[in-house]
């Protein structure tokens, strides 16, 4: 018998339908159906937001809403739906993902035969428009020690296709706020604390990416909250005063230049194909 587990997910306003209901109807097509799925909504919704998430509720009595009067950000939302988990093991997904049909099959089986492992995450294929248009694939490497090092320079694990334990992330007073970085500050905290890492070396889910992501991950308020969360990962000990240049040299540049140019360098350079 598989091991039980929740499904978190967050949704928000600007959210599209359609992309809302493919999200959806991979969780509730795969070949290990989770237990339960929590929707946190994270302020109000478009009434067609609304209606669909109505709709699968009824359809769908695994799905629970949770529902948050104005909008809080990811990292709170996200914190707020851990408490309605009712399982240790939770998986979370993007509601403008895809996820493959045996991803939970696969990742549950991880924590099955290693009861060590406290997150597991996997490959992402990244594509716009549809899926069988994958334009890059972002791979990571594969056990902890590797995983621990990456760390060091880059986000270690691909959010949106994560599985953790709950009492784990819990114990490292779970998610914090801080735009845009709030998964990579989780995992520092879990490394520092201990936990377990493995990366499943294979694509469980498809990522869709466009202009707005690259521009998102652009600018100077952007490249500013960068410096303040290298700031921090020196402060926990992650990385050294020499690491800290090196990461900020590197990743300064990228954040200012033209939106077309780094979603470029994202695609030539950072992604295998």
């Amino acid at each position: 018998m598989s091991l039980n587990f929740s499904v978190l997910l967050s949704l928000y306003i600007k959210e599209r339908p359609s992309y809302l209901k493919q999200s959806l109807d991979s969780l509730l097509t795969q070949t290990l159906l989770p237990d339960e799925i929590i929707l946190v909504k994270d302020g109000l919704l478009t009434e067609e937001l609304d209606t669909i998430v109505s709709d699968y509720a009824v359809r769908y009595p695994i799905l629970k809403v949770i529902s948050l009067s104005k909008n809080q950000g990811l990292g709170k939302a996200l914190n707020e739906g851990l408490k309605h988990c009712s399982y240790d093991l939770v998986a979370r997904m993007d509601t403008d993902d895809i996820a493959k049909p045996d991803r939970f099959e696969k990742q549950v089986a991880v924590f099955e035969r290693c009861p060590e492992v406290d997150v597991c995450s996997a490959w992402v294929d990244e594509f716009e428009k549809n899926v069988d248009c994958v334009s890059s694939v972002r791979k990571l490497p594969e056990h902890h020690e590797e995983i621990a090092q990456y760390a060091k320079s880059r986000n270690p694990v691909n959010h949106p296709v994560v599985m953790f334990r709950k009492s784990a992330v819990l114990a490292v007073g779970g998610y914090r706020h801080f735009p845009l970085f709030e998964d990579y500050y989780l995992w520092i905290r879990l490394l520092n604390a201990g936990a377990k890492f493995y990366n499943i070396q294979e694509s469980l889910l498809y990522f869709r990416i466009s202009s707005d992501m690259f521009k998102r991950r652009g600018g100077w308020k952007y490249a500013v909250d960068e410096i303040r969360f290298q700031n921090v990962m020196r402060k926990l000990g992650v990385i050294g005063w020499g690491r800290y240049l090196m990461n900020i040299a590197l990743r300064f540049p990228m954040r200012i230049m033209p939106n077309q140019l780094r979603g470029l360098f994202y695609k030539s350079l950072l992604r295998s194909k």
